[in-house]
């Protein structure tokens, strides 16, 4: 009977007959179409015995509400009918799957008093109830009172211990258990594959792989997916490679996790290569596909793979959008951004936690620190990463006063700050010339949060002491450091030294960043800027020589621009774009109208062996003046020009920038590798200090 309306004729059928219904009649009842009706057929039975209770529990256990399995246990406590030690694992598992640990406590202590506390059944059935409940330690005081442990024992406190992510607990039972001479099975040597591959832990990884060869186990589909899936966890890609192309067919899952293998370790080719191969594609593994292009740097191309994933029509699911919001993010477009936000409330997304904490930070990045604060404000809770997300689009945007105003804001609703917060209280500070406040912070980090500070941390008092120009303070900042200054801190001091023209200072630390990272190519292309500064130019040649022989190249200069839902991209001296001859035609008049009012390049910056009249056309034909013309040539009149930039805006675009916005009387965003600049009225927000 498929139908409750036909299951209750059949059953007016059996009530209307002579003979009494047989035991294996009332079991096929008890599993009508509709569990209620199933539960009010089992409530007429006189004393049912556990022949007939045991049975139906199991099949309530199973079902779509294992909760109903409590109804029956009540009525058989109530009535004191008899309950056999089988009816304990179904209860027990019914427990486990709605996440009632009072009840199974219950059940736990009723067990016990009737004696079944040492029974395998009833321990077994304890286990899967505590480890459901996320009660590790009740779970293993269970099975470490266990006189027998087969192999579903210790597959169930593994699975647990993979589950809670104690990967490295699961991997010391597994050893434990080999040393107790029990042979694994397949779902034991997957879960115990997949903790490696979680914690990251190759070693470990190869040690079982080893250990199912030395064995001779078979190596099944499930099993080669979890080889699989641990190689490419661990980024040992070649070997996940060789292992995926014995796989005939290849699954969604092994496909997935080798595409997100591959994003992982920034070979997001060989990821899209894998994806598009794949004959058949969940949200999953669009999902992967897409966060690989939004964590390597491919933005476009991340929203591009979302927006085919619309066209199919397939809804996303929170992990998909927080991957489309950090794509939006690094390509810093605000009406992208807009677009995407509208989008995630429609799909029912405005009320989560870390999508409204994304958008935060998404907006920021933008260049709207409004559209961020106004996020913000509308959240009806908000937790640390809340707060330190607004925190950080302050410092970007360079605004330290309200940086400090929402901390002060944040201690007030009994939020406690983490080490990520005071990263950006310290960041808000640095790129405001607020030496004293950053003093402050750094020592209630201390003294008042009791965090200990890390190599971020530092790397902040170094900068906040380099752009103030206090270097000997940010040389005694690295030189009494609890631990060995990384290449962060040494290039933020080698920074400090190249704004401050501290060349000998400056010399010494670039050549510590090469000492910890030869192929820096940061660091060896300040230290040859410092030789040209001093026209040391054979050092620069020789420098320069030593990066093309190890491929090493200076990162060149781009800069974005978005109008009229296009992206359009810049490099220095570009002539590839459709509208380069306008492009050009444009600069020159902007040239020639700023230097009415005093402008005239400044060719400090371009360190390399040019005549004069070189440098002033390197100087002029800099991307973000380039992607800025472009704007002025076909953006509306009076819009903002938002611009992104890879590298830190020089010092002759910075004045020129503000020149821009005051002569043609335009607001300027620009987005640089560090910070946001505004321009406006000949004025930038970061008062010349960035």
């Amino acid at each position: 009977s498929h139908s409750l309306a036909h299951f209750k004729q059949v059953h007016a059928h059996i009530l209307r007959s002579t003979h009494s219904p047989s035991h294996s009649l009332i079991l096929k009842l008890l599993s009508s179409p509709s569990l209620p009706y199933s539960l009010s057929i089992f409530s007429h039975l006189p004393h049912p015995l556990p022949s007939l209770s045991t049975p139906f529990l199991r099949h309530l256990s199973r079902s779509s509400k294992p909760e109903f399995a409590f109804f029956v246990y009540q009525r058989l406590r109530n009535e004191g009918i008899p309950i056999d030690r089988f009816a304990f694992p179904p209860l027990l598992k019914a427990a486990s799957r709605v996440g009632w640990l009072a009840e199974g406590k219950e059940i736990h202590g009723f067990g016990f008093k009737s004696g079944f506390h040492s029974d395998p059944f009833v321990q077994t059935g304890l286990m899967v109830m505590y480890v459901g409940c996320g009660r590790l330690p009740e779970a293993r005081l269970v099975f470490d009172k266990m006189s027998y442990r087969d192999i579903v024992a210790w597959r169930i406190m593994i699975d647990g211990y993979c589950q809670s992510e104690l990967f490295d607990d699961a991997l010391e039972l597994f050893e434990e258990m080999k040393r107790a001479n029990i042979e694994a099975d397949k779902f034991v040597l997957s879960s115990i594959l997949s903790a490696c591959g979680r914690a990251g832990n190759l070693d470990c990884g190869k040690a079982i792989h080893d250990y199912i060869i030395q064995k001779e186990l078979v190596i099944d589909a499930h099993l080669r997916c979890a080889l699989v899936t641990m190689y490419a966890s661990c980024g040992c890609m070649d070997m996940a490679q060789q292992l995926y192309d014995q796989m005939i067919p290849k699954n969604v899952v092994v496909s997935t996790a080798m595409v997100s293998g591959y994003s992982r370790h920034g070979r997001v080719k060989d990821a899209r290569l894998i994806f598009d191969q794949m004959v058949e594609k969940d949200l999953v593994s669009w999902s992967a596909m897409i966060s690989g292009y939004a964590e390597s740097d491919q933005p476009q191309e991340a929203l591009r793979l979302f927006n085919e994933l619309q066209i199919l029509g397939i809804g996303p699911d929170q992990v998909t959008m927080l991957s489309v919001i950090s794509a939006c993010a690094n390509l810093g477009v605000l009406d992208k951004a807009k677009w995407i936000h509208v989008y995630a409330d429609k799909n029912g997304f405005g009320g989560s936690l870390r999508i409204n904490n994304a958008l935060i930070d998404m907006y920021a990045k933008c260049g709207s620190l409004e559209r961020a604060r106004n996020v913000f404000e509308k959240m009806t809770s908000r937790n640390v990463i809340s707060w330190t997300s607004m925190i950080n689009a302050f410092a970007i945007h360079g605004d330290a006063n309200n940086a400090l105003r929402y901390f002060q804001k944040m201690k007030e609703a009994c939020v406690e700050p983490n080490g990520v917060t005071f990263v950006g209280m310290l960041y808000a500070c640095s790129h405001a010339g607020l030496v004293e406040e950053g003093r402050k912070i750094f020592a209630s980090m201390i003294n008042e949060h009791n965090i200990t500070p890390k190599h971020e941390h530092y790397g902040c008092m170094v900068d906040l002491f380099g752009r103030a120009n206090l270097l000997r303070e940010a040389v005694e900042i690295v030189e009494t450091m609890p631990f060995a200054p990384n290449v962060v801190i040494w290039g933020s001091l080698m920074s400090a030294c190249k704004i401050h023209g501290e060349t000998e200072l400056g010399e010494f630390t670039a050549k510590r960043v090469l000492e910890l990272e030869p192929d820096h190519d940061g660091a060896l292309v300040l230290l040859s800027n410092i030789y040209a500064k001093e026209r040391k130019w054979k050092n620069v040649g020789d420098l320069r020589q030593l990066m093309k022989e190890r491929g090493i190249c200076k990162e060149r200069g781009c800069s974005r621009i978005e109008l009229n839902d296009e992206v359009h991209e810049f490099l220095v001296a570009d002539r590839n774009h459709k509208q380069a001859y306008e492009i050009y035609e444009k600069l020159n008049e902007v040239v020639s109208r700023l230097k009415l009012d005093g402008y005239a390049p400044n060719t400090g910056c371009v360190l390399v062996d040019l005549e004069e009249e070189e440098k002033r056309e390197v100087v002029l034909w800099h991307s973000e003046k380039l992607a800025l013309c472009y704007g002025l040539i076909n953006g509306a009149k009076d819009s903002c020009i938002r611009i992104v930039k890879n590298l830190r805006v020089c010092e002759d675009c910075h004045t020129f920038l503000k020149l821009v916005s005051k002569v043609y009387r335009r607001e300027i965003v620009v987005r640089d590798r560090t910070r946001f600049h505004h321009y406006r009225d000949g004025v930038c927000s970061c008062r010349d200090y960035w």
